[in-house]
């Protein structure tokens, strides 16, 4: 259309020329034509269908632009979509699983005041002179047995890290499968987190296996320890016997 009307004003402008003056008219059929004014008619057509075309190029741009605003908008919604799949609450007992199997160690806690308060009765450093054998072999007796206690205890944990490796494996699969099918940068992350604190669990199992084999292990060596201080009292005791047999007067009849 803009080049028929730039064709059209080109032509009447030539004819314009050729006619005469700019102010001359043609008549007919007794209607008077004005080529000029024509032509400047169709200028200004021109001009009003520029301005069209200008405001139906502004309403596209926009038009694009929500577009763009909408897309940005759903990868947003996206991006702050939460994860389905929550392993939190199952990693959070079997923590506790694993913790409660510490805090029920038998005889001898984890604790710095009751170990040292057992270490002073069952484990002396030394025993003083003239110890009666009964308080000895008690000792030993209490000493074997927190022994075979914490070996026990050590036992209990190991099995309760190898009873967690089934639900670690179930929720390594979910959390895998979670991850592959995020649709946003939250949800990614997320899993990504979960993914963390899985293998924080396991390391606390393994923390705790091992607390759990060094407190036996520490046991055992502070009774081999204590029990050589004991054998030494129980030669000591041995060797002195006093004064022996002293003779004195007996009278056998009356």
């Amino acid at each position: 259309m803009k080049s028929a009307l730039r064709a059209g004003i080109a032509g009447l402008t030539l004819l314009a020329l050729i006619a005469g003056p700019a102010d001359a008219q043609f008549g007919f059929g007794g209607i008077v034509y004005d080529p000029t004014n024509y032509a400047q008619n169709l200028l200004t057509a021109e001009r009003e269908l520029q301005q069209v075309n200008n405001q139906i190029q502004s309403l596209a741009n926009q038009a694009l632009s929500l577009e763009n605003q909408a897309t940005s908008l759903v990868n947003q919604a996206r991006n702050l979509a939460s994860l389905p799949y929550s392993a939190l609450s199952s990693l959070d007992q079997s923590i506790t699983q694993t913790e409660q199997l510490l805090t029920n160690a038998q005889r001898i806690a984890y604790s710095v005041s009751t170990i040292d308060q057992a270490f002073t009765q069952n484990y002396p450093i030394s025993y003083p002179a003239g110890t009666a054998s009964q308080t000895l072999a008690t000792d030993a007796q209490t000493r074997w047995q927190n022994a075979l206690a914490g070996f026990q205890d050590a036992m209990r944990v190991q099995a309760g890290a190898v009873q967690n490796l089934d639900s670690t494996k179930s929720q390594i699969d979910a959390l895998i499968g979670s991850s592959q099918s995020a649709t946003g940068a939250l949800q990614a992350s997320q899993s990504g987190n979960q993914l963390i604190a899985l293998q924080t669990k396991q390391l606390a199992d393994l923390t705790a296996v091992m607390a759990a084999i060094a407190r036996a292990q520490s046991l055992e060596g502070a009774r081999n320890v204590a029990n050589e201080e004991q054998a030494q009292a129980q030669t000591s005791n041995f060797l002195n016997y006093g004064t022996g047999y002293q003779p004195g007067n007996a009278q056998m009849f009356h």
